[in-house]
């Protein structure tokens, strides 16, 4: 079971409790986690989250192909979800990174915001 977050909060269900993601809604909910937690950040798990937070470092030529590249590693342990492509474009002094997935024949999309 998967609870469904939105902008970074849980969805409360009109009845008192927490809405629960069904699906590609569980799934999004999983991958937005893995990309935004910071890769080697937990101690037993070394290898959850991403290295999207090295995107600043590079030049902004190559963030697309860099996003990509890190989702796919962040997303590498879930089953049957192929990273299809990856946007990155700054607003103010976030990055906005839209990841696309493809998921048992149904097409995702993830959008993920690092701030400094």
């Amino acid at each position: 079971m998967s609870l469904l977050l939105k902008d970074r909060d849980y969805v409360r269900d009109g009845n008192g409790g927490i809405a629960v993601a069904r699906d590609g809604e569980a799934l999004v909910n999983e991958a937005l986690f893995r990309l935004t937690a910071r890769r080697e950040s937990f101690p037993f798990l070394p290898g959850l989250g991403s290295r999207m937070g090295e995107l600043r470092r590079e030049k902004p030529s190559g963030w697309d192909a860099l996003a990509r590249q890190f989702a796919v590693e962040a997303l590498d342990e879930l089953e049957d979800v192929t990273v299809t492509g990856a946007r990155v474009r700054q607003e103010r002094d976030a990055l906005l990174v839209s990841v696309d997935l493809l998921w048992q024949g149904q097409a995702l999309s993830v959008t993920a915001r690092w701030e400094e």
